[in-house]
């Protein structure tokens, strides 16, 4: 660590947004470069620092700074070298020197307490000595908040951020309540306030701590799956993290529930808790779909002559295409045509696509504006190519407008009730993808009439996000449900497909690799499954399915341990990416990016800025948002502006500063539950040894029915026959089930 003091002589970058700044400070012996998170910082500041010494390519020495302290400045020149810096507008270095000339060393005093008596110099109005007043006052104020900040263990770039929300406020907050930063302000969750509070002196059984920490184990449990918790399971969850009894706690849940901070329902013989969010964005998500659901000819349906003259025209369109459809592909188009709410599901190879291309004929022939979507970028595309269609995400059909609406950080869509899509026929494919949250924005965009027919595999794990909407959907038995399952011929050809089907039926699959697209190799190493990991992914695989190494994706059930998604990425990286003197490094925290990694956005953000550029660096197209789940390419990373350009698909082309790269993570490895939606033409498993809840029947099928061309199994045989075996699922706490039955009573 080094130490110096000395003034601020030149300031080289600032990025107003988190206050990383890149300065020159001028000291007794010499000038030094710095760089860090600090407020408001301008030339002619006197400052303290103390960081590690390190060497920048472009900078050379710099002090990387972990502690400052702004300094009074020492004598009359220091205060005339601050005053004609810039730092106050309206203030140059000739009027600095007479403002110095005039007042001597009383210059502050009378700056801060009677600026009004600057108007006595020339060239100063009595507006403008208010002004230079209000202006000095404001930075002493964010120079002591940063100070005062600093001693609760507060990092330079939240006290930012801190300052920004409350103002003053903050010495009263951090006194009376530091759980208000983790309601207010995003980034600061109930563990970082609770440290605060810690050090403030704030008592462990506080009632401030008790309602956050409440609040914190219920919105915890949206990142799990969950609408809502048991009251009791709550108790235990947050009595376990603050280190108190069920019955400490119990009153301040009932008060919650007073405030509205908490819906608390009583609901099969037990008390639910639930973010008033979550529990009425399920109850308008039940009254949404009740309005949808109208069916040709009423109550009564349709009459025989009208179903069959439908069946007529649909044998037409089979004739036209030159397909056959079976009977249960003919009912799930006769549904879709005859009801506002319609589900397709089945599993791989059991002819979904096909359905779907008949309804979109239909509908066509009918003069009907149809549109398609998916829930992310890569669905949309399979969903395109496999119509002939347009398909869009949700989100970009929804016309994401880079806004958030509220503390649970949904995106706000300009498709809205007030601005509705403007289609007859909705096809949404993927649906077991699409949490409740996203699904609520989506019903509030289609209007009454419209037809909506969602498509997915109910086999699949459910969301990413809370819910399980297509499980409710289908277990409600309040739509029309049809089930696909004949396997077709040119289906049948694939051991991928058949597998999936054996492996959702609970039986064995053969492993005797016989087969052309589906191979297991009984490796019981974690070593040697690295080895031959490597040579499956950077040789073999893109030779035989005719892809390239990046498009070969590996799938883990687990984040860490040696065949966890973190060691994998590793060590992929070292092999397909590997270190050169013409690709920039960054590394922060655990995780080192090179220029031409494969990385994974594992958060939405839907107020970051993507362009997709032509040719002559024209900007051919731009929105907002990237997505939980996107995957892209580094293409840059410019160390000196503190930023990383990474490509996603479609060509977008999206810019993240340094301080937001814990959005991002390499992608050569990724969990089984991050890969749904997506297809890959290899799929590379390595399966040894793991948790039980996550190595069962559920997460081998979605696995296996990510593989296009070819499936490789690397490990044990033993431990894909318990998986096959293990039919153990994570339970949600959902609502949307019970809602919408309430409203079938």
């Amino acid at each position: 660590m080094k130490e110096i003091t000395g003034y601020i002589e030149k300031i080289y970058f600032r990025n107003d947004s988190n206050g990383y700044t890149a300065f020159l400070v001028e000291t007794e012996e010499d000038e030094v470069n710095c760089v860090g998170c600090l407020p408001s910082v301008d030339p002619g500041q006197r400052i303290w620092v103390k960081g590690e010494e390190e060497f920048h390519p472009v900078h050379g020495d710099q002090i990387k700074i972990k502690e400052y302290r702004f300094l009074e400045l020492e004598d009359l020149k220091a205060i005339e070298r601050y005053l004609g810096s810039g730092a106050i507008k309206g203030v140059g270095a000739a009027l600095a020197t007479r403002i110095v000339k005039r007042f001597g060393e009383q210059t502050y005093e009378i700056i801060e307490r009677e600026p009004e008596r600057l108007a006595e110099i020339k060239g100063i109005s009595e507006r403008m000595a208010r002004e230079i007043g209000i202006q000095l006052f404001e930075k002493r104020d964010t120079r002591n908040a940063m100070s005062f900040l600093q001693q609760y263990g507060i990092s330079n770039t939240m006290a930012i951020r801190i300052y920004e929300q409350y103002g003053n406020e903050i010495y009263t907050i951090l006194k009376d309540n530091p759980y208000r930063l983790a309601e207010d302000i995003s980034g600061i969750g109930f563990k970082i306030a609770d440290e605060i509070a810690r050090k403030a002196g704030i008592r462990g059984d506080s009632e401030f701590r008790i309602r956050s920490g409440l609040v914190y184990v219920l919105r915890n449990a949206g990142g799990e799956g969950h609408m809502y918790l048991p009251k009791q399971e709550l108790l235990t969850q947050a009595g376990d993290m603050l280190g108190l009894s069920a019955a400490d706690m119990e009153m301040f849940v009932e008060n919650l529930a007073m405030e509205r901070k908490v819906i608390l329902k009583q609901e099969d013989g037990e008390e639910n808790v639930y973010i008033p969010s979550a529990y009425y964005g399920e109850m308008n998500c039940a009254r949404m779909l009740h309005d949808l659901n109208l069916s040709l000819g009423g109550e009564k349906g349709i009459t025989e002559e009208e179903k069959a003259d439908i069946l007529k025209r649909v044998t037409a369109i089979e004739e036209r295409l030159e397909i056959a459809l079976d009977p249960l592909q003919r009912e799930a188009v006769l549904q879709a045509i005859t009801h506002g709410v319609s589900i397709l599901t089945g599993g791989p190879g059991t002819g979904k696509t096909t359905t779907i291309n008949v309804m979109i004929r239909f509908f066509l022939d009918d003069g009907l504006d149809i549109m398609l979507a998916a829930p992310t970028g890569r669905a949309a595309k399979r969903m395109s190519e496999a119509t002939g269609y347009e398909a869009r995400t949700i989100h970009r059909m929804l016309e994401l407008s880079g806004a958030v609406a509220d503390q649970d950080r949904n995106a706000r869509f300009e498709r809205n009730e007030d601005n509705p899509l403007e289609a007859d026929v909705i096809i949404v494919d993927e649906m077991s993808m699409v949490d409740a949250y996203l699904f609520q924005s989506l019903l509030k965009a289609i209007s009454v009439g419209t037809r909506l027919i969602m498509v997915g595999d109910m086999h699949q794990l459910p969301s990413v996000g809370p819910g399980q909407v297509l499980h409710d959907l289908i277990e409600s038995r309040s739509f029309v449900v049809t089930g696909l399952e004949k396997i077709f011929r040119q289906s049948e050809e694939s051991d991928i497909v058949l597998n999936a089907h054996r492996i959702h039926q609970g039986k064995q699959i053969s492993l005797d690799n016989k087969s052309k697209d589906f191979f297991f190799l009984e490796r019981n190493d974690v070593q040697v499954i690295y080895k031959h990991m490597i040579q499956l992914v950077l040789d073999k695989l893109p030779r035989y399915v005719r892809a390239s190494s990046y498009d070969i994706q590996v799938l883990t059930p687990m984040r860490r341990g040696p065949l966890g998604v973190e060691q994998l990425n590793r060590i992929l990286q070292k092999y397909l990416n590997p270190e050169h003197p013409s690709k920039k490094e960054y590394e922060t925290g655990k995780t080192l990016f090179r220029e031409g990694d494969k990385v994974m956005q594992i958060k939405n953000n839907y107020q970051i800025d993507w362009e997709i550029v032509g040719g002559f660096g024209i900007t051919v197209d731009k929105g907002t948002g990237v997505f939980n789940g996107d995957v892209g390419i580094i293409r840059q990373i410019d160390e000196a502006n503190r930023r990383m350009i990474v490509e996603f698909e479609d060509k977008k082309q999206v810019v993240y500063s340094f301080s937001m790269l814990e959005e991002l993570e390499l992608a050569y490895a990724v969990t089984i539950h991050k890969s749904q939606g997506s297809e890959y033409p290899g799929v590379v498993m390595p399966l040894l040894s793991g948790p039980r809840m996550l190595f069962n029947r559920n997460l081998l099928y979605t696995a296996v029915t990510r593989g296009k061309n070819c499936v490789t199994i690397l490990g044990s045989s033993r431990v894909v026959q318990e998986m096959i075996d293990n039919t153990y699922e994570n339970r949600r706490y959902t609502g949307l089930l019970r809602r919408i039955q309430e409203l079938e009573v």
